[in-house]
């Protein structure tokens, strides 16, 4: 098998865990995650262009990548039933719970042995996902804040939209809304403008500001009505009348 088919193999399975994995970390943002998810699924495919790299950065970076790949498999891991004792043949946790304490011990490893690094990054950034999900919404925030301040646009663009998130959770909606804002102005290959505009659309219905919610689904069904945004948005009209 040549080397770069295999290298496209790896990246392959690695993107296919990771988007298992974030479909299970991802709860904050439920109705919207594929968007996010396939948003996660490109960066971390970007980052596996390392594989095979030769200056020291990369080396460490294949290090990160390979870490990484086992954190999002921890993420993976299937929960048993209530009742069902663990079976030593078969990796399985109790709840959601536990596999997130499990890989957000696993993240925090990667983001000290491999800071400077892309997958170092999308290991915060997931470090801060799982700190949402384990209730650590002061963790969450710092970590997805570091991210979204760093230097690689797309996993940050992503960063700012979880971190939105963890401020409505919070009551926070002035800075969820100002990160929307930012998003929808500045669009990325993660998150698209329609994606934030239904963030925020979604925002504005919690806060009962409903004309508001009404002007965004509108406004992505002008901008392009064949799209999935679009149908989402007719449908957001259709639950509001």
């Amino acid at each position: 098998m040549r080397a770069e088919t295999r290298h496209q193999l790896k990246q392959d399975r690695f993107s296919k865990v990771t988007l298992n994995a974030a479909e299970k970390t991802f709860d904050w943002s439920s109705e919207h995650k594929t968007k996010v998810i396939a948003g996660a699924v490109m960066v971390l495919v970007v980052a596996g262009a390392v594989f095979g790299g030769w200056s020291y950065l990369s080396q460490q970076d294949q290090k990160a990548s390979f870490a990484l790949n086992q954190a999002v498999r921890t993420l993976d891991t299937p929960l048993r039933p209530a009742g069902m004792p663990a079976q030593p043949e078969y990796a399985s946790f109790a709840s959601a719970q536990e596999r997130a304490a499990a890989a957000h011990k696993q993240l925090q490893q990667i983001v000290d042995d491999y800071p400077h690094t892309r997958s170092g990054d999308i290991a915060r950034y997931f470090l801060g996902l799982t700190s949402s999900q384990l209730g650590d919404n002061t963790s969450a925030i710092r970590d997805l804040q570091t991210v979204a301040g760093g230097h690689n646009q797309e996993i940050g663009a992503l960063a700012k939209l979880a971190l939105a998130s963890v401020y409505r959770d919070e009551g926070k909606n002035k800075d969820a809304i100002a990160l929307y804002q930012e998003l929808i102005d500045k669009p990325s290959a993660t998150v698209s403008k329609a994606m934030a505009q239904m963030e925020l659309a979604g925002t504005y219905e919690t806060m009962s500001q409903t004309a508001d919610a009404k002007k965004l689904y509108q406004q992505i069904q002008k901008d392009d009505p064949t799209s999935q945004a679009a149908q989402l948005a007719a449908q957001k009209l259709k639950d509001l009348k």
